[in-house]
This record gives structure tokens, C-alpha cells and sequence, in this order.
């Protein structure tokens, strides 16, 4: 995507693809840290991920799949599990990010192609697909209907688009963890939310609309043909990779959000950062990880 400072991640997905745009090519940033990051957090999602997928082929219903589409893809843990579940098809990561892309192809090693493109600029340029994925990506361009339009075009007659977007808020802490007052991830996630909202109007050329991504879908002219949930449910004790995960996530939402919490709250999450103590979040045999995935589709008439 291009200049927009988009280092914040909806809550309602923690996603793979809503990656620091606002560095565009910037050979200072560390894409290696971000990429883990973005990996270790699809991983977490890698079954719901592959259960979606599934149920994209049934509403496929032998449709032939010949070509995919990831748009915004990251490091393309997703583009791979699309592979997966789609042998036969070319699965290309569509991201602005050459590092990441890099990251993708050495991952599938060369199973999954990689295209660099600016959002939504770019659009138009992508080629025919008979499924496109888009996980997370739409809510950081201005004009949401006119992404999903432009995407609706891509699609080959009986083709199908994807759109992850909304879910549930991520939950991976207990509601009172003995630090600070109870109820602090209630209170990171309405935090979030107004920060995200501020990102949405800070957004070049944003429009407002009701997200209510089948009636979007239909605007761009699909077909509706369901949304379905999907959970993601990993119980404590959560294994270290996933745990680590959770530092940095709790360490970017401290960044964030700092000015947004009390000091009761800020002194928690630093409680929660510390790496020695066992109640930090490397340490406590509580922690979890509970999300759901929602996915939208439609097809072309």
C-alpha cells in the first residue's frame, strides 16, 4: 500500500496484512522483525485459515481454479495455505512490500509467485483470478467500495472473492490477571477502537460507509454467497512462539495506546512486558489465545 501510516493493526483481526505501510522500501526498517511478527500471528490462524479455504471450494462448486490471489498478503503464510488448498492453481501474493514478498517466495519455496503492488492504485493491473483473497487489507484504503469494485472486476466468469474483515478482538489474557484493576483487555480493546477509528479519517481520500461487507459485495456488483466464522482457539498454556508473539503484540499496543490508558493500566502492560518476571506474559501458565475469523464472499452473476 502507499504512504499511509498504517503501523496499526484493526483489533478485530490482529492481521497478517495491515503491515507498517508508511515505510514503503525504507531499507532502515526492520522488515525481518515485522515479518516474524506478521508469521508467527497468521500461524496462530493457520487452521481457521485452512477451514476457510475449504469452505471456499465447496462455494466454488467445481468451478476450475486456475489462478489466486492474495491481496496484501505479508510474508504469505496465507498465500501458502491457499496453495494448499488449491494444488493446481498459480497462488500469487499481491503486497507493496518487496521485502515481504521476498519472504513469501523463500517460505513456499517457489510455490507461491509475488507481485508488488500499490493500494489501491494497483488494482487494476493484478490480472485475472478465478478467487481472490483479501484478509484485513480493505479497511486501510480510503475508499472501501471502490477497493471491493475494483476487485470484483479481477474475477474470472463464476469466480469468487474472499474479504476477511471484522471478526472478534483477539482475547489472550484472563479478565483479572492480578495486576492492576480487572477487565484491561476490555479496556485495550475500546482503546483500539478509537484509535483505529482515527486512523480511518486520517486515511488519503477516505469515505465513510456502513461495513456491511455483503451489501458492499453487492455494490461491486458479486453475488453474495455467505459469511462464515471461523474460531481460533489455542488454550493455555500457549507454546513459546506463541507467546513471544504475544510480547511483541502487547509491547506494539503499549506504543499505541499509551496515551489512551490511565497509568494504572500502563503500568500492567509493563508488568505483563517484563521478561524476567513470572507474571509476565513469557512466563504465565494462564495465557491463551482466542479469535475468530470472519470471511465475506460473493461471486460474479
Amino acid at each position: 500500500m502507499t504512504g499511509h501510516a498504517h503501523t496499526h493493526r484493526h483489533h478485530h483481526q490482529d492481521h497478517t496484512h495491515a503491515h507498517a505501510h508508511h515505510h514503503g522500501q525504507d531499507a532502515g526498517f526492520d522488515w525481518d522483525a515485522l515479518a516474524g511478527h506478521l508469521e508467527r500471528e497468521a500461524e496462530l490462524k493457520a487452521p481457521a485459515v485452512t477451514e476457510a479455504a475449504r469452505w471456499l471450494g465447496g462455494l466454488l462448486d467445481g468451478t476450475p481454479v486456475h489462478r489466486v490471489l492474495d491481496v496484501g498478503s505479508g510474508p504469505g503464510v496465507i498465500a501458502g495455505l491457499l496453495a494448499e488448498a488449491f494444488p493446481a492453481a498459480e497462488v500469487v501474493a499481491v503486497d507493496q512490500s518487496a521485502a515481504l514478498l521476498e519472504r513469501a517466495r523463500t517460505r513456499s519455496a517457489g510455490r507461491v509467485g509475488a507481485l508488488r503492488a500499490d493500494l489501491p492504485e494497483d488494482l487494476g493491473t493484478l490480472g485475472r483470478a478465478d478467487l481472490v483473497w483479501s484478509g484485513n487489507a480493505i479497511h486501510h484504503l480510503g475508499d472501501q467500495q471502490a477497493a471491493l469494485t475494483a476487485l470484483a472486476a479481477t474475477l474470472r466468469p463464476g469466480g469468487l472473492l474472499a474479504v476477511a474483515e471484522g471478526g472478534l478482538p483477539a482475547r489472550y489474557l484472563p479478565r483479572d490477571l492480578g495486576l492492576g484493576r480487572p477487565g484491561l483487555q476490555a479496556r485495550l480493546d475500546a482503546a483500539y477502537e478509537d484509535s483505529f477509528t482515527a486512523m480511518r479519517a486520517s486515511v488519503p481520500d477516505t469515505v465513510a460507509v456502513v461495513e456491511d461487507w455483503p451489501a458492499l459485495l453487492a455494490a461491486a456488483g458479486l453475488v453474495p454467497t455467505g459469511t462464515r466464522t471461523f474460531l481460533v482457539d489455542r488454550p493455555a498454556p500457549l507454546d513459546a512462539p506463541s507467546r513471544a508473539f504475544l510480547h511483541v503484540q502487547l509491547s506494539r499496543r503499549r506504543d499505541q495506546l499509551a496515551e489512551l490508558l490511565d497509568a494504572g493500566d500502563r503500568a500492567a502492560l509493563d508488568a505483563l512486558l517484563d521478561r524476567d518476571a513470572p507474571t509476565g506474559i513469557l512466563s504465565r501458565p494462564d495465557a491463551f489465545y482466542l479469535s475468530a475469523l470472519t470471511v465475506h464472499t460473493a461471486r460474479t452473476p
